[in-house]
Order: C-alpha cells, then structure tokens, then sequence
C-alpha cells in the first residue's frame, strides 16, 4: 500500500467523520470471506480494504482476512455474508450472475466499460448508487465497490483463435454473462473454479481459459501450459470487485462508521488501479519477449462479440427490471464518453 496516500488521505478525511461520530462500542472485530486463494486479490485488494476500515475508524473496526473456502464455499460469498458466519466479504459480484443477470452489468462483460470509464460511472454517473440499491434490494447485504479489475486477456490457449470460425467449438472455461456469450457464439463454455484451470489446460481437458489481466495471470502459468495468448480481452474490458457487508453487522455500526467504510472502498478502488495498471505494463511485457505467440483476434469476430452482446442485453433487459435499469445508466453514460476522444489523444501518443 502507498503509504502516503494511505496517511494523508485516511487520517485527513477520518478525521472531520470522527467529529460526527456517535458512542459505539470499540473493538468490533470483523471476518472477511472472499473467492481468493492467494494472488493480488486477496494479499493486496482485500487486505488494503482490511488496513483503510481500520485505520478510517480509528481503529475501531478489525477485519481479518481469510481465503477462499475457509469460511465457506469459495463461490458461495454472499450467503456467507447474508449469514452472518462473515460479517464481510471481497468478492466477485459475477458469481451470483446465476442469480440475477444484472450481475454481470456490475462486475464488468463483454463491450462493457473499461477500468477508467467504471470508475467515472460509480462516482460520478450514479453507478454506485444503483449497486447498494440492487445488493440489498435483491440479495439482502450491503455491498459497494473496493477494488477494480483490469482489462483482461481473451484467452490462454493451446489452439489459434483469431477468427469466429476458429471459436466454433472451442472448449472454453469461463463464467458469468460471457459463459452464456461465448456459447451463443459457437464456443462449449466450461464454468470452473480458478484453482482448477492450470491443470484442466495442462491435461487438455479445456482447450482455452480466460481469467483476468497479464499481472493477475502471470502467476498460474497458464502460459506455461497454452502456447497462444490471445487479445484483445473484449469480453472483460474493465470491471469492479466489492465488499459486502452482512445487514446486521452494518445496521451495528454509527452512521459515521458506514461512512468511513464506504470511504474505505473507493480509497481501495483508487488503490487498486494503480497497482494493477502499472503491473499488468510489466507481465505483458514478460509475455511478449517470452515463447508464447501472441494472437490479436480479428476485427470481424470483435465485431460479432459486440453484437451478440447487444443482443443479449436487450433481451435481459426485457425480462429484468433491475437489468434493464443499469444497462440503460451504462449506455447513457457510454454515449457520454463519445466526446473524449474528440480533445483527448490516446494513451501513449502524447508528444510524439
């Protein structure tokens, strides 16, 4: 964690929350469930969360970390949470995709909003007001965002896809909105845990697996087990993660400890894309100068990535009210953004 902003900017804005707070009961100790085995998600994100709750709250809320399973199924967060066995979770709002579909409009899909434009539409365009509303209206806990995930990276893979006709087939692991995408587009998904993809490709069980950005993979060796690395990751171009909170646990805090969590969250948010922006830079580069080829998909199949998408959210907005609430705040906001590219130079080509 950047000790500086972790300083100036909790204690400075902890400070004028305190001035509010009610008499509450020092000491509350908090467990986290989360999906991670281990890796960035659950060593940094989750445990950055854990160090800003602390110290916003003057130490007064405690939250220990734990990884996926301990506290319950890896998949299965929210019903831990909703439970009670946690009091809060980080996690993946896709894996309750089964759920309600409106899951994957949070968590980041296929023509979605990239790492930049989410967080712009969580502070800025209402998202982060329709995602409490929708956790607790649908799913019975508290949740906002506390961190950001990456554009991730099509597919690790021991077969060359670059075409739509390459995709035909395809053994795919994969989850949520792009689970049901990619088999409307020809692919035989597969859902499995994380832990399970290096040795499901190492044996051939699957052909191709997608899981997050370059930093985030580097560390399973799927490249060690998938001769082609295939971009760009147009079924996850951004995304958030988020922590959730049990109702009762959140209705025991003083309404200047709500506060200083939601506080705590975007503060993680922040964090987090700095970290995994400037690493992703160095694994994708440990990509290229390594023995994997590197694939880019061809505009033709984008193209029909984007409007199978289409389709697919009108006809989720048509049977989803809260679907269809969200997918017309993203796409409002989405048309918002067209002008940035009228006074802004891409990324990279300032000063050439």
């Amino acid at each position: 964690m950047h000790s500086l902003t972790k300083n100036v900017l909790g204690m400075g804005i902890a400070a004028g929350l305190l001035v509010t707070a009610t008499t509450q009961a020092a000491d509350i100790e908090w467990k986290m469930a989360t999906p991670w085995g281990g890796g960035p998600w659950l060593e940094r994100d989750a445990k950055t969360f854990a160090d800003y709750a602390n110290e916003l709250t003057n130490g007064d809320v405690s939250i220990q970390v734990f990884p996926g399973g301990t506290l319950g199924g890896a998949l299965r967060v929210t019903n831990t949470v909703k439970s009670g066995v946690a009091q809060v979770s980080h996690n993946y709002i896709n894996y309750d995709y089964g759920t309600d579909p409106t899951a994957a409009l949070l968590a980041g899909h296929s023509s979605g909003l990239t790492p930049e434009e989410f967080m712009l539409w969580m502070y800025e365009g209402g998202g982060v007001e329709l995602y409490e509303a929708f956790r607790r209206e649908v799913f019975g806990v508290v949740a906002f965002p506390c961190s950001t995930l990456g554009t991730e990276i099509f597919l690790h893979s021991s077969k060359k896809v670059q075409t739509l006709e390459d995709f035909q087939g395809l053994r795919l692991r994969t989850s949520g909105a792009w689970a049901e995408i990619a088999s409307r587009l020809g692919a035989s998904t597969v859902v499995m845990a994380g832990s399970d993809i290096y040795t499901a490709l190492d044996r051939g069980v699957i052909d191709a697996a997608e899981w997050g950005s370059p930093e985030l993979n580097k560390p399973t060796g799927f490249q060690d087990v998938a001769q082609y690395v295939i971009l760009p990751g147009v079924h996850q171009s951004g995304g958030i993660l988020e922590c959730e909170v049990n109702v009762d646990a959140w209705d025991g805090l003083s309404e200047a400890q709500q506060s200083q969590l939601r506080l705590a969250g975007k503060l993680s948010v922040f964090e987090s894309w700095l970290d995994s922006s400037y690493a992703d830079l160095k694994a994708f580069k440990e990509l290229e100068e390594g023995p994997n080829e590197i694939v880019q998909l061809d505009q033709s199949f984008i193209d029909a990535i984007y409007e199978e998408t289409r389709a697919w959210e009108d006809e989720k907005a048509g049977e989803n009210e809260w679907f269809a609430r969200v997918l017309e705040s993203q796409r409002a906001f989405k048309d918002s953004m067209t002008t940035w590219q009228d006074y802004r130079l891409p990324i990279g080509e300032m000063g050439r």
